[in-house]
């Protein structure tokens, strides 16, 4: 249960983690911004405390990557992409994370390191992306939303964006595929990830992360 998704986790976490850590994953478009805010709110309304967070952050090496990712921005190495997503990740734990679960407040994060496997092994060797991670403790639930790549194009399209480094359909695709492969192998590790259809409606998608957070808050 949730000592079973600590494995491969950050000692420093162990044994002070007394709020929720709760990640949700997923290609460009497949809704986790949207269901981070509705799950914030079913838990706030179940009189928790709950802090909404995302990757890239808001920080000043977050907001870098979020520069360098846009159409215009510069044309990075994928090797430096993944070093700034990664020192980014540990300032977003080291600042923002681990303060709020150690104080008994839940986190939910908009992506966190099963994003750097997936989008950065499309270039990167994945043991390598994986080794610059390893100081990332796992969440007590990683929540993979998966659509197909013309879905999530088409919400894009719809929402006005798209046009970003990743945002292109046969790209998304194989990001698609190596998020699935890899959520494989970490459910194998012992992790807890669920892949859940994001072509599902939102409050239909919001209804099954709740029943996967839900035995969370029994288990506390």
């Amino acid at each position: 249960t949730r000592e079973r998704a600590r494995m491969a986790g950050s000692n420093a976490s162990e044994g002070n983690r007394k709020g929720l850590f709760v990640v949700l994953e997923g290609i460009d478009g497949a809704g986790t911004t949207t269901q981070g805010r509705m799950l914030a709110q079913w838990l706030e309304r179940r009189g928790r405390t709950v802090e909404l967070c995302w990757e890239p952050t808001d920080g000043q090496v977050g907001s870098l990557i979020r520069k360098a990712l846009q159409k215009d921005g510069p044309d990075l190495d994928e090797r430096v992409f993944a070093l700034l997503f990664a020192a980014d990740r540990i300032d977003h734990i080291e600042k923002q994370i681990l303060p709020a679960i150690e104080s008994g407040r839940d986190v939910i994060s908009d992506r966190y390191v099963l994003s750097s496997l997936a989008y950065q092994s499309t270039q990167l060797d994945l043991d390598w992306v994986r080794s610059l991670n390893r100081f990332a403790f796992a969440p007590d639930i990683a929540l993979l939303l998966d659509a197909p790549a013309q879905v999530c194009m088409d919400r894009l399209d719809s929402a006005g964006r798209g046009g970003e480094r990743y945002e292109k359909t046969q790209l998304l695709e194989r990001i698609r595929l190596n998020y699935r492969q890899i959520a494989s192998k970490l459910v194998e590790e012992g992790q807890r990830l669920e892949t859940l259809d994001a072509s599902l409606s939102i409050e239909e998608l919001h209804q099954r992360i709740v029943e996967m957070v839900q035995p969370l808050l029994r288990e506390q």
